[in-house]
């Protein structure tokens, strides 16, 4: 296989969100030619991410440096299957948003619509950089534009609230990203002279054999609270306080692109810098396990006591963001399996509960779960989608979100930690708690006086249309990966050929 033109096919995956947001800005004041550039711009990123994936199923190594700052800092793009995954799944899901977010921003008539659009586009793109990036420095600099590009869009009312839930955001991420990832940066460097990431698997790691413990726990624990946009307790608060932003900000936000670059980023430091070995031989490992549990259970007690739909969503991302590093953590191949699986799992089925969300809300403006008794009778589409979304967040089979947690729990019994076993049980009940309640009052709860006897279909509008049809493909697609997860496990084990063998055999054997 031709490798030659790979660094340039990485690149123009990179680049295309990022043109395309030029054109959305020059066309502002011709709306249908703006919002048909957002989708040629998402299906284009998509099928360049497709065009990458022979490339990783064949095994051919691929980076590419572009240029170097100083010795071992550099800006470095690399291809690997983890790295497919995340990119995979934003690009995908952006074609969808692209549609839904035209029957929200116009159905709501929300103004700075291509502010809107370009920032969104922006986002993407530094997702897929951080995607593909092959060493620390370049995560870095990709991670730090997700946080610039998605700071207007969580202020997009430019109301009180909307100017309070940005300064949040912003001062959570950037004090962070500035106070610890920089911090560990600089020790990561002092100890390797390097910032690339591990080339050669996921077990080793890049520092020395005998570099110093408390100063490997140091630097670890500066990157695991500096990545904050992976929603860790108590570095979270700014991820329900970004509820203020519209609907679609909110899927960008807690499904496709800002929460999965947090725990992407630390997933891929974990991994590929520090490595499975040595977070063994320390104890790093199983004490994630237990910090993200604490987040994981929590979490979901707090959203037991939401009304408000979207501030409920808020707090379940906060809680399921975590089973990835639990996965993680845990490092055995099927605990790694099933962390990283449930990048793709949780972002099918929260886009679609968030697009539930925002389409209940532009066709009747409620947003608390008691006002909405007997909506699944006028909206039955949009709440039998987030009756599946739900279920793939409970973990019932065949739904997506079963195989993540299958693989999680046989990987708290690979270790014997029954600690870990019963928190996935409780959390999977919790889940259930606060998710059942919602699909049981649009279905047979007492509506409100003024909606009584109303019986009108509220889904044929066609800008609702648009929002329909999108979260009903997401929450199809949330049954479909249960069912065949086969191609997500492949590209896992892609990462590390050694280390998931008999994972990748088992499914070939299948």
């Amino acid at each position: 296989m031709d490798i030659s033109n790979t660094p340039s096919l990485i690149f123009l995956t990179t680049a295309i969100p990022m043109i395309t947001s030029l054109f959305l800005m020059v066309s502002g004041k011709r709306p249908n030619v703006r919002e048909s550039w957002s989708v040629i711009g998402a299906i284009l990123t998509f099928l360049s991410v497709l065009n990458l994936l022979p490339y990783i199923l064949s095994g051919v190594p691929l980076e590419h440096t572009f240029f170097t700052i100083y010795p071992g800092v550099c800006v470095k793009f690399r291809l690997d299957g983890m790295g497919l995954l995340f990119a995979g799944t934003s690009s995908f899901l952006w074609i969808l948003a692209a549609f839904y977010c035209v029957g929200y921003m116009r159905g709501l008539d929300e103004h700075a619509q291509t502010r809107f659009y370009a920032c969104y586009a922006i986002s993407v793109g530094g997702a897929m950089g951080a995607a593909f990036a092959g060493n620390l420095f370049t995560l870095y600099l990709f991670y730090e534009i997700v946080s610039i590009a998605t700071y207007p869009l969580v202020m997009h009312h430019q109301d009180k609230e909307g100017y309070e839930g940005g300064k949040k955001y912003i001062v959570y991420l950037f004090f962070t990203s500035k106070a610890f990832l920089l911090t560990g940066m600089v020790l990561l460097y002092m100890q390797c002279n390097t910032l690339d990431f591990d080339a050669t698997g996921i077990v080793n790691g890049i520092l020395p054999a005998g570099a110093n413990r408390t100063l490997v726990t140091i630097t670890y624990l500066m990157f695991l609270f500096g990545f904050a946009k992976s929603g860790i307790m108590p570095l979270h608060n700014w991820l329900p306080s970004a509820m203020v932003a519209p609907t679609p900000v909110s899927a960008l936000l807690h499904a496709v692109v800002v929460v999965k670059v947090g725990v992407f980023s630390t997933a891929r430091v974990m991994l590929s810098i520090f490595g499975t070995q040595l977070l063994s031989d320390t104890g790093l490992g199983i004490f994630t396990a237990y910090f993200v549990s604490i987040t994981i259970v929590t979490a979901s007690v707090i959203a037991l006591t939401k009304t408000n739909l979207k501030a409920r969503l808020a707090y379940s991302t906060v809680s399921q963001l975590s089973y990835i590093l639990l996965g993680v953590a845990m490092l055995t191949p099927n605990s790694v399996t099933g962390g990283l699986i449930h990048i793709t799992n949780h972002a099918f089925s929260k886009i679609t509960l968030f697009f539930c969300a925002g389409c209940i809300f532009v066709a009747t403006g409620k947003k608390d779960i008691k006002e909405m008794g007997g909506l699944g009778y006028r909206m039955p589409f949009t709440m039998v989608a987030f009756a599946l979304a739900s279920l793939s967040m409970i973990g019932v089979p065949p739904v997506s979100g079963f195989v993540t947690k299958w693989y999680l729990a046989i990987g708290a019994m690979d270790i014997h930690n029954w600690i870990i076993l019963t928190i996935l049980l409780v959390s999977s009940l919790l889940n259930a708690g606060y998710f059942v309640p919602v699909v049981i009052q649009a279905f047979y709860g007492k509506p409100l006086p003024e909606d009584e006897g109303l019986t009108t279909s509220l889904e044929k509008r066609p800008l609702i249309l648009f929002m329909v049809i999108p979260l009903m493909i997401t929450a199809a697609f949330s049954v479909i990966f249960g069912f065949y997860p086969d191609l997500f496990i492949r590209l896992v084990g892609a990462v590390d050929k050694g280390f998931f063998g008999h994972i990748i055999n088992g499914i070939a054997g299948s």
